[in-house]
């Protein structure tokens, strides 16, 4: 794909659009700690981002957003099947402590009975823009064709679906650049993007729905002693919930301090400091190394027996694992959930495929084809939050261990997409920035509220635009290698 202008730019131009861009960026709060010691833990500068958009094409944009209420839709009826999820996970449980005990606290509010069957949902469907092809279309591996991009889902996430307003301000960076280059109707090529108004309008219908105008919100985060470098993020969506909503307060806590100092009543509502608590929103605990002890553990299962509505409950965090993504992607399983078969067709429109790898005949064909040629798969563990993905040869190496062993359905297999290509300029702080090849992943977000077959909220909200090195890898702006872009749309 070409740049959105002629590259390289000249040594001049770069540097004074370069300086510009920083600065524009910082004055609109384009900002992330940069500190990683006790005593830089509030040194701050921009985040890390693109210097110029990336283009996407305007079909497969539009062709995202189109999907993403099919997908919050699909996400809500897994997520209250419980003999599904019970059957996909039912392999991963045995061999993986994390899922296990996440698993376990779904079971024992399931036994219990859900105190609060109203979800709600902030989730982000993320693709790649992908240029392998087979005969049928469908993304594959192996043979590399010049054809029409195709939209292809990398994953979905359902907790913790960081960027939202990050996502608004770094398209504002990119207009202000745009006019210095004297690129004609720039604003027509970058779409609104109302990411964080559409979460805002998420919180407040949840609180809202709960009934206690004393009530508060509640953002849990991690311990203060590893403050993330994303903290701006998510400060900047709790500051303005309160600025969009007099009287309504949102409170931060980790999960030990939940564990510590909140109760839960007899009739489970939740407590903390004196506060009656309407929303939980999950900032954290999405890793294993959110929950360092018991408490936290503690934590988590008092929250979800408790009247609170849950961002996400623990039956949408499990409907976003990786082996119910690869179960959903299985020929016939779509129906299950989603009774419009157009429905369907945009769903599976979007899926790579996806390989199990479960212990018998159909997991150790798994095996022998990754084995063959492991550069055309990706092997993903039941994790979120990035750079827990194994790539290329090392996928070799740990299959070698495990293929035998039953710790090997941990893991599915999905088939590496190719994306497309652009030349862009990375500025992170501290370097100068380099003209290099990359690849940008689209997410788009969805806002879901329901209560069981009572949907009160279905929207598609929003975009998020990450940028990698074509040296590949995952993670986001903040634990890997990507810079903070958006669509430049044609």
């Amino acid at each position: 794909m070409e740049p959105v202008v002629p590259l390289p730019l000249d040594l001049s131009t770069l540097d004074s659009l370069t300086q510009s861009a920083k600065d524009y960026a910082v004055l609109n709060g384009l900002t992330y700690l940069t500190g990683g010691q006790n005593d830089t833990s509030d040194l701050v500068s921009f985040a890390p981002f693109a210097l110029l958009p990336s283009p996407v094409p305007r079909a497969l944009f539009d062709q995202a957003r189109a999907v993403q209420k099919d997908f919050n839709l699909l996400v809500h009826r897994v997520s209250h099947d419980r003999a599904f999820l019970s059957r996909c996970l039912s392999s991963v449980v045995k061999v993986d402590n994390f899922t296990a005990s996440l698993f376990h606290i779904y079971e024992q509010v399931q036994e219990e009975g859900v105190t609060q069957p109203i979800c709600l949902g902030l989730h982000r469907s993320d693709y790649l823009l992908d240029t392998t092809t087979n005969n049928d279309g469908v993304g594959t591996n192996g043979v590399t064709a010049c054809r029409q991009l195709q939209l292809k889902q990398t994953e979905i996430n359902t907790i913790a679906a960081a960027g939202a307003g990050f996502g608004e301000k770094i398209a504002r960076v990119h207009k202000h650049v745009l006019n210095l280059l004297g690129v004609a109707d720039a604003y027509k090529h970058i779409p609104e993007n109302r990411a964080m108004d559409s979460q805002l309008d998420g919180f407040v219908a949840a609180w809202e729905q709960y009934g206690s105008q004393k009530a508060i919100i509640v953002f849990v985060h991690v311990v203060e002693e590893e403050r993330c470098r994303n903290v701006f993020g998510q400060r900047l969506l709790e500051f303005t919930v309160m600025e969009r909503q007099p009287g309504l307060v949102v409170k931060r806590y980790s999960l030990r301090q939940i564990a510590e100092d909140a109760e839960l009543k007899s009739d489970k509502t939740l407590f903390i400091h004196g506060s009656e608590v309407a929303v939980v929103y999950f900032r954290a605990g999405y890793s294993p190394a959110n929950y360092p002890t018991e408490k936290e553990w503690s934590a988590r299962l008092k929250i979800e027996r408790s009247r609170a509505i849950k961002c996400p409950c623990i039956s949408y965090h499990l409907a976003g694992t990786k082996k119910v993504q690869q179960e959903l992607a299985q020929p016939g399983v779509l129906e299950r959930f989603l009774e419009d078969p157009k429905a369907v067709s945009r769903v599976r429109a979007t899926f790579a495929g996806q390989h199990t790898l479960e212990m018998g005949l159909e997991g150790d064909r798994t095996v022998q084809m990754v084995m063959r040629s492991p550069e055309d798969y990706v092997m993903k563990p039941q994790r979120e939050g990035g750079g827990n993905n194994i790539y290329g040869e090392d996928i070799r190496t740990v299959l070698n261990e495990l293929k035998d062993f039953e710790e090997r359905t941990a893991y599915i297999v999905m088939d590496l997409i190719c994306p497309a290509v652009v030349q862009n300029y990375f500025i992170r702080p501290g370097d100068w920035p380099q003209l290099q090849d990359s690849s940008c992943e689209l997410g788009i977000y969805g806002v879901f509220m329901a209560e069981g077959d009572q949907v009160f909220h279905n929207k598609q909200g929003g975009h998020y635009l990450r940028t990698n090195g074509s040296s590949g890898g995952d993670g986001g702006v903040y634990v890997g290698n990507a810079v903070l872009d958006s669509p430049y749309l044609v």
